[in-house]
């Protein structure tokens, strides 16, 4: 079988997603964090309130997605959601004391996380890496 170097690269983007994941997911375990669940608290932790639509335009998910984890949030005890004042509509989403105390364990998780992925590549690496990836993005998003 000839792989072409498109598809070497798609492999090995998949099974880097794929690591990625697993990693991450392992050490949110004892948080009773998913991974996704923990990006939608980074963005309460920066900004408490946000509605779930917008948290579906930062996370480019669809809003389904965003009410069905802010729902596993709800139960876990770590968010409120309350109806918005403006737009009945709209539901925001607030952390409750769990949710901003869980806040002291997990940074320092998702900075390890990140030094580990990070380690042995320069800052002009990571910019260029950044500049690939959403050179990638902006291909298929058309």
């Amino acid at each position: 079988m000839n792989l072409s170097f498109q598809d070497y690269i798609s492999i090995k983007l998949h099974q880097t997603d794929l690591k990625l994941t697993s990693y991450v997911k392992a050490q949110l375990q004892p948080y009773n964090l998913a991974p996704e669940q923990n990006l939608i608290m980074m963005l309460l932790w920066e900004k408490d309130g946000m509605t779930q639509n917008q948290l579906a335009h930062h996370l480019k998910k669809d809003k389904t997605n965003i009410a069905r984890m802010a729902s596993n949030l709800e139960k876990k005890g770590f968010i409120k959601r309350n109806f918005c004042t403006e737009d009945r509509r709209s539901l925001e989403l607030y952390l409750t004391e769990e949710g901003r105390e869980l806040k002291e364990q997990v940074v320092p998780v998702a900075e390890a996380f990140n030094d580990a992925v990070t380690e042995g590549i320069s800052k002009e690496e990571l910019q260029e890496l950044d500049r690939l990836l959403t050179k990638m993005q902006n291909n298929i998003e058309g």
